[in-house]
């Protein structure tokens, strides 16, 4: 059975359970922290990143490695378009997202998610209403432009879609919503996914790991 080492909570980590369970594949978790120093996991993924999936005698590290993997060994029900212009189209929103996005998402959530309930510490409400006001509404322009006002990127619900809102639903847990006057694509398509069957089980979980539900 394919071993996926990581936590709820993680946006990366969630892309590969909602993508494994849209293909119905059964898989085991292991619970694994990200930059832990754990000697044994170092010796799966030397980043010390997650997730990482392990498959008989394969180990991949990567999110992004990980989903396209899926798809090529286990085609049924696809995750990104068989058109290689979209496809190509599809690979560059989820680099787009599991980068800069991520990067100023992960910025909210850890300042007021996870200094001040992890870490007992302050949030820096400076940072954050930075990144709020100067640094994502450019990305979230751009995201604007490419997403459809109705239904999914590429018609139907794939790795696109849920690469997108993932950053999202993190900056979510710490309190920052997506302002449905400013960004109706945006913020339509975050809901849309979240009502996902296969989206709606691993948030649910997600909530209980993190002491939200």
């Amino acid at each position: 059975m394919i071993k996926v080492y990581g936590v709820h909570g993680s946006p990366f980590v969630r892309k590969v359970f909602i993508a494994l369970d849209i293909k119905g594949i059964p898989y085991e978790v292991v619970q694994q922290m990200p930059f832990s120093r754990d000697a044994e996991y170092l010796k799966i993924n030397p980043l010390g990143k997650v997730p990482a999936l392990v498959d008989d005698d394969l180990i991949l590290c990567d999110s992004k490695v990980i989903c396209q993997y899926l798809e090529d060994a286990y085609p049924e029900v696809a995750l990104y378009p068989k058109d290689p212009k979209e496809r190509a189209r599809a690979h560059w929103y989820e680099d787009l997202c599991a980068g800069r996005v991520a990067e100023l998402a992960s910025g909210i959530f850890f300042q007021r998610f996870m200094r001040p309930f992890v870490l007992k510490q302050e949030a820096d409400e400076v940072l954050v209403a930075k990144i709020i006001a100067r640094d994502l509404p450019p990305m979230l322009d751009y995201l604007e432009s490419q997403i459809p006002a109705d239904g999914f990127i590429f018609g139907d619900f794939m790795m696109a879609d849920l690469s997108v809102i993932s950053p999202f639903i993190n900056a979510a847990y710490a309190g920052y919503q997506v302002d449905a006057t400013r960004w109706p694509a945006v913020a339509g398509l975050i809901a849309r996914v979240k009502e996902q069957p296969q989206v709606k089980a691993v948030l649910a979980k997600e909530a209980k790991a993190l002491g939200l539900g």
